[in-house]
C-alpha cells in the first residue's frame, strides 16, 4: 500500500474539521475524496502534506510513519501537492514557476527532459515559458500548477479542488489530463472535489465525505449508481 492514513483528527482551535477519517491508495489507483463545502476534503490533502498538524492518527507511506515529519521531507519522498485555485507566483516566469518545483532535488534529475516532458503535455506552457504568471488566464495557471508538481517526478500526487474557477470547458480537460496521467503514465492520485461527477468518472475508487467523517466509501462506479450519492452529490444526472 502507498499510503494508509488511520484515525485522522485535524482540527481548527476547538472546530474538529476531521473526526477519525481512515483511507488508504494503491500504487497506481486515482482515488477521490468528494463532499460539501466544509466537508474537511482539502484539511486531509494538507494535513497528508504535512502543512497542517493532526490531532489524532497516524500516516504511513510507503510503509514509514511520516505523521511527524515536516513538508519538505514529505517532498523529498515523492509527495506533490497541487492547491486549490492554482496559486503560481505571479511575478515568475512560467519556467521560473516549474523550477520552483525543483526545489532541493535539481541535482537527482535530468531537469531538460522533464520540462521538455512537460512543454509536450502542456503546449500553451511552452509558448508563454518566459511569461510571468499573473499573465495566463485561470486554465493556464491551474495547468502551470500541475505541472510545478509533476516537474519533480513524484510518486503522489494530491490535488485540491482543480476546478475551481474554472469553465466547464476548461475544467474537463484539466479532468481528462488527470485520468491520462493516471492510466498512461501509472500516476498514483488523491483528487479532492466538490465536482462529484467529473471527479467519480475517472477515479478507480473513492471517499464520500459529511462534515468530517466518511459517510460512504468503495468502487466509484458503485457510487455512481448509490442513491444517497445521487441524490445529495449528482441530482439523478449521472445514472
Amino acid at each position: 500500500m502507498l499510503l494508509e492514513v488511520g484515525g485522522l483528527h485535524i482540527s481548527y482551535g476547538d472546530i474538529e474539521a476531521v473526526c477519525g477519517f481512515d483511507f488508504h491508495i494503491g500504487e497506481g489507483e486515482l482515488v477521490s475524496v468528494i463532499g460539501v463545502n466544509g466537508a474537511g476534503k482539502s484539511s486531509i490533502l494538507q494535513a497528508v502534506m504535512g502543512i497542517l498538524p493532526c490531532r489524532k492518527g497516524s500516516i504511513v507511506y510507503k510503509g514509514k510513519d511520516i505523521t511527524s515529519l515536516p513538508s519538505h521531507e514529505r517532498a523529498r519522498m515523492g509527495i506533490r501537492l497541487v492547491p486549490e485555485r492554482s496559486r503560481i507566483f505571479p511575478r515568475l516566469t512560467v519556467y521560473e514557476n516549474l523550477m520552483v518545483g525543483l526545489y532541493g532535488l535539481k541535482g537527482r534529475l535530468n531537469v531538460g527532459e522533464r520540462v521538455d516532458w512537460l512543454y509536450g503535455l502542456f503546449p500553451v506552457l511552452a509558448e508563454r515559458r518566459e511569461q510571468p504568471g499573473r499573465t495566463l488566464s485561470g486554465g493556464e495557471q491551474q495547468q502551470l500548477a500541475i505541472a510545478r508538481a509533476l516537474i519533480s517526478g513524484p510518486d503522489l500526487l494530491l490535488v485540491d479542488e482543480v476546478s475551481m474557477g474554472l469553465m466547464p470547458k476548461l475544467a474537463d480537460e484539466v479532468f481528462r489530463l488527470l485520468r491520462q496521467l493516471n492510466t498512461e503514465q501509472g500516476l498514483t492520485m488523491l483528487l479532492v472535489e466538490q465536482n462529484a461527477v467529473a471527479s467519480l468518472r475517472i477515479s478507480t475508487r473513492a471517499y464520500v465525505l459529511e462534515t468530517g467523517t466518511c459517510a460512504l466509501h468503495g468502487d466509484a462506479a458503485e457510487l455512481m449508481g448509490n442513491s444517497h450519492v445521487l441524490d445529495v452529490y449528482l441530482g439523478r444526472e449521472a445514472k
